[in-house]
């Protein structure tokens, strides 16, 4: 198997330091040490640290894995959704609650200090809630959800509490926000 590229060794580490430590709590140097590249490498890929955020936020929003459960025709659109959210879940689990989410991470960091990765995270979530959306709507189409609220109005309510829930769960360091996120999302709101 050949040897990834430096840029993508670096993108890796980005994401796994980022991840467990904040934005502002990793330093280039930290990620070319966790890389196993020189820093100058660093410079040669990424104009800054702030431009290697922004490429981690695409890249996440990018993965076909999280969307394609939301789109999977075979199974129920309403099971759809359940299967997404426990899977987002089961992953912040089983790191242990100390990484979270990114891109909840990068919002509540760097929402006010980065205008270039507050705009790719908007357009993520954009994206994100459309999916849900989509899948709501054909669950309220076949009756399975109810058209008291709007498919577009369930989806980001659902993304918020979703957010919300993953970072008490980081705080608390258990499962009880997502265990209360999934109760009344599916036995409350989606019904």
């Amino acid at each position: 198997m050949p040897r990834p590229s430096a840029r993508e060794q670096i993108v890796q580490a980005g994401l796994k330091c980022l991840a467990t430590k904040g934005f502002n709590g990793v330093g280039v140097q930290d990620i070319t040490d966790t890389a196993g590249v020189p820093k100058g490498s660093f410079y040669n890929h990424f104009e800054s640290k702030e431009a290697l955020g922004a490429e981690i936020v695409e890249r996440y929003g990018a993965d076909k894995r999280r969307r394609e459960l939301l789109t999977d025709k075979s199974i129920p659109p309403l099971e759809r959704l359940r299967r997404h959210y426990e899977r987002l879940s089961t992953v912040c689990a089983d790191a242990r609650f100390e990484r979270g989410c990114i891109l909840g991470n990068f919002s509540a960091e760097l929402s006010n200090q980065s205008e270039v990765i507050r705009d790719s995270l908007r357009r993520l979530y954009e994206r994100w809630t459309k999916d849900v959306e989509a899948t709501i709507a054909e669950a309220q189409e076949q009756g399975a959800v109810s058209k008291a609220l709007t498919a577009a109005e369930l989806a980001a309510f659902l993304l918020d509490a979703y957010e919300g829930a993953l970072l008490r769960a980081r705080v608390e360091r258990d499962n009880r926000a997502f265990e209360r996120f999934m109760k009344f999302a599916f036995s409350k709101l989606l019904v």
